[in-house]
Parts: structure tokens; C-alpha cells; sequence
């Protein structure tokens, strides 16, 4: 498709999944980056670690992608030398929602999905859209094949209403292990569908004794 001469954005492709549970967060992206019919490469990593416990996948435009992470990791470092400790993953997702505030007129062209260990140490996973609006949910999908795996999510994981009272955990049921399967599935599957999704999927686990990372390898073509 012909872009525009004056359009400066372009979707790079990719999905994100995050899945938090009662002691442990896993945050996953594909590695695949592309345009249209063209694949630019197939070893390029979405997630970036922000803290400790705290790490963010984006899809989108991958020039967007790096300047949004070089942003965050700046203002990191200056709250680590003004407070002498990490910040926790519900500040960063504050400090996520402003920054794509601040752009909201011109905006980060990214589909974002904050995860890690809250100060309990309970799984938190935070989704965003393009201009800062976000929620804490117990799972979340971005990117070009989250209309494929959410309604699978749905599915399996059902994650409270936030309208029922008195309000619940959005934490989901599934030990560590079973969350690790069902992020493998969903990717299985979605790669089947979307041509933007596949050659491998980079998994990210967080809980109480840091963060471990494996990959697996998806379809090629």
C-alpha cells in the first residue's frame, strides 16, 4: 500500500501478551518486524526491562518503540539518583501514561503493555492505548494479532468485571507454568492467522527471584 509522502508512521507488526498471577508476571512478544509483504528481520526483541521487576512490550512503529524506551530508561535513572531506589512497576505505569499524555497530539504510534511484581509482590500487568488512557487488568493483548489471542484469553483465564462490588483480584488462576503454555499456544496460533506475527516468540517471567527469558520458535513463512 502507498503511504502518503507527508505520513511520517508506519506499523511495524508484532503482538504482545502479558499474564499476571499471584506471584509472578509473564510478559511475551513475538520477534518479527515487518511492513506490509516484507519482513525486515526476524530477530528483533519488543520487550525491554525498565526495572528490576518491572519490564514493557510494544508493538507499532519501531521508531516510536526506541524512543519511547530511551525516555522511560532516562527518567528512571534520574528517580534512581533523586530516590536511591528502583521505581516499582505501578509508578512506572503512571510515568508510562504520562509520557504518551504529554504526546498526545503527535503521539508515540505504539501499543504498550507494562508488567512485573507490584510492592506485595503480586503479578501486575497494566494496557495501554496510543494516549496514556490505561487499566490494570489480570491479562492483555496489543499489537496485529490481539484480536486473534484475546477472545482465547477470555476464554480461559475469565478475569472479573471491574464493575462487580466488592472489587476483585485481577490476578488470574493459572500456576506459572500453565501461563507459560497458554502464552505459547496463543502465539501458536495467532501465527497461523497474521502474517506480522512469527519466527519466534521471546518470553519473559518475572517473580520473587528475578527475571528468567527463554524463546521459542514460531512459523517462518
Amino acid at each position: 500500500m502507498a503511504l502518503r509522502r507527508d505520513w511520517v508512521y508506519e506499523n511495524n507488526g508484532g503482538t504482545c501478551v502479558a499474564i499476571a498471577g499471584s506471584d509472578y508476571c509473564v510478559i511475551a512478544a513475538d520477534t518479527r518486524l515487518s511492513v506490509g509483504y516484507s519482513i525486515y528481520t526476524r530477530e528483533f526483541s519488543k520487550i525491554c526491562n525498565l526495572a528490576d521487576k518491572c519490564v514493557l512490550a510494544t508493538s507499532g512503529f519501531q521508531g516510536d518503540m526506541k524512543a519511547l524506551q530511551k525516555n522511560l530508561a532516562a527518567r528512571h535513572l534520574i528517580y534512581q539518583h533523586q530516590h536511591n531506589k528502583q521505581m516499582s512497576c505501578p509508578a512506572m505505569a503512571q510515568l508510562l501514561s504520562n509520557t504518551l499524555y504529554y504526546k498526545r497530539f503527535f503521539p508515540y504510534y505504539t501499543f504498550n503493555i507494562l508488567g512485573g511484581l507490584d510492592s506485595n509482590g503480586k503479578g501486575c500487568v497494566f494496557t495501554y492505548d496510543a494516549v496514556g488512557s490505561y487499566e490494570r487488568v489480570g491479562y492483555s493483548a496489543q499489537g496485529t494479532g490481539a484480536g486473534l489471542i484475546i477472545p482465547v484469553l477470555d476464554n480461559q483465564l475469565k478475569s472479573p468485571s471491574p464493575l462487580l462490588l466488592p472489587a476483585k483480584d485481577a490476578v488470574t488462576p493459572l500456576s506459572e507454568a500453565e501461563a507459560v503454555d497458554l502464552v505459547k499456544d496463543v502465539f501458536a496460533s495467532a501465527t497461523e492467522r497474521d502474517i506480522y506475527t512469527g519466527d519466534k516468540v521471546e518470553i519473559v517471567v518475572i517473580n520473587a527471584s528475578g527475571i528468567r527469558q527463554e524463546l521459542m520458535e514460531l512459523r517462518k513463512d
